[in-house]
């Protein structure tokens, strides 16, 4: 398929761009972006990140770290049996206190869904309204290295086997070399396959494995590059290459989320994953979403951390609160 000729429909990108959309328009747009102030965005991801948050408040975040999670694991020696404990510590994170919140979802590759849903059972629903949902990583993740016919079959088949979302990885490659509309079509093409025969739609989650787009630029136009070709959330990394989230990326991906709001009145999610391991760091994050984009996307719609050891922490910090002291290390489970 030839960028000479119409792209795919995307009714986000026709809109923002106006006329036909082409390769020309697409680059013309991204690439006039304005450049990113690197000193004075990591500035501010540092100033916020200094923020104090008080007993009540910090008792609050922890619940609300806990409620914006995706649960994860994403092994090759990922059996059904560590899919079902996962679910199990994502439904009740912490036996001894009833009030911990639910995860988010719980994330695991398109094999291991059909596990998920089972032991999920009835709580398998959207978690906006209290349910837990699965979410799947699909594309030839985490290298994003296959034919797109091969992308579409492990999308579809995720979304058959009962995934409601979908995480996909973009073509690094065809970006870092300037092939804008190879990973616009591609990305139109997977939010095609996400929807299932009754005109519903597994949501879509776009990884820009930031930590290999090397400039806050890339980052910028690939954050618009997934939003105008339909994603639903835009997702830092898949946890595999270093770096993966950062405060400055995730900053920046809230500031792009924000101003597409602004100009389309749409919310776009945003999911900062990899490497996210303590509460003091993910309630920087927290702050920074409220100050950035707003506290209406500290919900989990418009806001995930993907994390495994994370809750692990967040549930020692709560015990800390509650007992006044640190439990031992059998305190939560060895993931």
């Amino acid at each position: 398929m030839t960028m000479q000729q119409m792209l795919p429909p995307a009714e986000r990108a026709v809109r923002v761009l106006g006329g036909d959309l082409t390769e020309r328009s697409l680059r013309l747009h991204l690439e006039g972006l304005s450049g990113v102030d690197a000193v004075g965005l990591e500035a501010r991801a540092a100033a916020l990140g200094t923020r104090s948050i008080k007993t009540a408040s910090k008792r609050w975040a922890l619940d609300k770290i806990i409620a914006l999670t995706d649960l994860t694991t994403l092994e090759g020696a990922d059996t059904p049996g560590k899919v079902r404990s996962l679910v199990a510590k994502g439904l009740n994170p912490d036996p001894s206190d009833p009030s911990t919140p639910k995860v988010a979802a719980v994330c695991a590759y398109g094999d291991m869904v059909p596990a998920a849903v089972a032991a999920l059972g009835g709580a398998h629903g959207d978690p906006d309204e209290g349910g837990i949902s699965v979410a799947a990583v699909a594309t030839a993740f985490p290298s994003g290295r296959a034919s797109l016919a091969v992308k579409l079959a492990d999308t579809r088949d995720a979304v058959a086997n009962g995934a409601d979302e979908i995480d996909m990885v973009i073509d690094r490659g065809a970006f870092l070399a300037g092939r804008y509309g190879t990973v616009f079509e591609q990305i139109v093409a997977v939010k095609e396959a996400c929807r299932r025969d009754d005109g519903s739609s597994a949501s879509l989650k776009v990884i820009l494995e930031t930590g290999e787009l090397t400039t806050y630029d890339n980052v910028r136009r690939a954050s618009w590059l997934a939003i105008l070709a339909g994603g639903d959330f835009i997702k830092t990394s898949t946890g595999k290459v270093a770096p993966a989230a950062t405060l400055p990326v995730t900053l920046l991906m809230l500031e792009v989320v924000r101003d597409w709001h602004r100009l389309t009145g749409e919310r776009v999610g945003v999911k900062p994953a990899g490497g996210i391991r303590a509460s003091k760091d993910a309630i920087k994050y927290l702050v920074t979403v409220a100050e950035t984009a707003g506290e209406e996307w500290l919900q989990p719609h418009l806001f995930r951390f993907g994390a495994s050891s994370l809750l692990n922490d967040v549930l020692l910090q709560r015990q800390k609160i509650t007992t006044g002291h640190y439990s031992g290390p059998d305190y939560v489970t060895v993931d």
